[in-house]
C-alpha cells in the first residue's frame, strides 16, 4: 500500500457512474409504471361503469325506465374520487325500448390512454374508441 494514498470515500468518476446507472434504470422503469397506473385507472372506471349499470337495472325495475345521469347523482350515486379525477361520466337514455349508454371519457393524464372513451350499454355491449374488436376483449375490457 502506498503511503500517500488514504481511503477517503468515493471518487467523482465512481459517483458519476452510479448516477448514470440510476438514470438508465429510471428511464426504463418510469414508462412501465405510468402504463401500470393508466391501466389501474381504466380498471377502476370499468368497475364503476358496471356498478352504474347495475344501479340502472335496479332503477328500471322500480320505475319502468332508465335514469339519466343527473337523476342518478341526485339519488345519491356519485363517482368515486379516484374515477372522477380521470374520467368524465355521462349516461344517455332512450325511452322506447328502454335503453341506456354509459360513456366515460378520459381526462387529464388519462387522456392519452390508448383505449380512449369507454362505453357500456343496456344490453351489456362494451366498447372503446381506441381499440379493435380483438383488443376490446383481450386487452381493454
Amino acid at each position: 500500500m502506498r503511503q500517500g494514498w488514504n481511503n477517503r470515500g468515493f471518487t467523482l468518476i465512481e459517483l458519476m457512474i452510479v448516477v448514470g446507472i440510476i438514470a438508465i434504470l429510471a428511464r426504463v422503469a418510469f414508462p412501465a409504471y405510468a402504463s401500470y397506473v393508466q391501466k389501474a385507472n381504466r380498471r377502476a372506471a370499468q368497475a364503476q361503469m358496471m356498478d352504474l349499470a347495475n344501479r340502472q337495472q335496479q332503477y328500471l325495475l322500480a320505475n319502468r325506465s332508465y335514469a339519466a345521469y343527473g337523476t342518478m347523482t341526485s339519488a345519491g350515486f356519485a363517482l368515486q374520487a379516484e374515477v372522477s379525477k380521470w374520467y368524465g361520466a355521462d349516461v344517455t337514455t332512450a325511452s322506447t325500448p328502454p335503453a341506456f349508454t354509459i360513456t366515460f371519457a378520459p381526462s387529464g393524464s388519462q387522456a392519452n390512454d390508448p383505449a380512449g372513451t369507454l362505453t357500456l350499454n343496456s344490453d351489456g355491449t362494451k366498447g372503446c374508441t381506441g381499440c379493435t374488436t380483438t383488443e376490446l376483449t383481450r386487452v381493454y375490457w
